[in-house]
């Protein structure tokens, strides 16, 4: 099992990240959340991982922090709940907003959250109200550096996220202001689609 990596940040783009540790280039797949927040690349940094294996695959997350791996987790005990959903949750809101949704029973926002419908929202609500008061985590804060045409960018995440391409397309422009990099546009897109 990886439990976390420290190593250098080589390449990101939503949601995949490569991180080199002593020559070896671990690729992961990692939550809004966590892109957020990262160094620029070539500079160090120190993930929480998630080993997931399947008959036909094998799969790294990573995060930042402990509380969003222990929610990725979590969420993923939910019946009908995968990997993909687990990480559309945490690049959807943050985990300290997550468990007041839960907390709340705010089955309208949870469904905003792209691939998740009444019908799993609720099961979320029952299965994970009373986890939700001990998930501890904290704003996310943006960062710049990711290479390339920050729309285009946006829309490629939005739609790694599960959402239809138009969608996506409408969200990011909608998001974007002049001088805003990938991850702005992208957390003001998925904050606006919550409200």
């Amino acid at each position: 099992m990886i439990g976390r990596l420290k190593g250098v940040l080589i390449h990101k783009a939503p949601p995949w990240l490569v991180i080199e540790v002593h020559g070896v280039g671990y690729e992961l797949e990692a939550p809004m959340s966590t892109f957020y927040d990262l160094p620029e690349v070539g500079r160090e940094v120190f993930l929480f991982t998630h080993y997931a294996q399947k008959e036909d695959s094998v799969s790294l997350y990573g995060f930042l922090r402990e509380a969003e791996r222990r929610l990725f987790r979590d969420v993923q005990k939910v019946s009908g709940i995968g990997a993909k959903i687990a990480l559309a949750v945490l690049s959807g809101v943050s985990v300290d907003d997550f468990a007041r949704l839960v907390q709340a029973s705010d089955v309208t926002a949870l469904t905003r959250i792209p691939g998740i419908g009444k019908k799993t929202a609720e099961r979320m609500v029952v299965e994970l109200r009373d986890r939700a008061a001990d998930l501890a985590g904290g704003p996310s804060a943006s960062v710049s550096g990711l290479p390339g045409d920050p729309l285009s960018e946006a829309v490629t995440a939005l739609q790694a996220l599960g959402y239809k391409p138009a969608e996506a397309e409408r969200m990011a422009r909608k998001a974007a202001a002049d001088g805003d990099d990938a991850a702005i546009i992208i957390r003001k897109a998925l904050q606006s689609a919550l409200r």
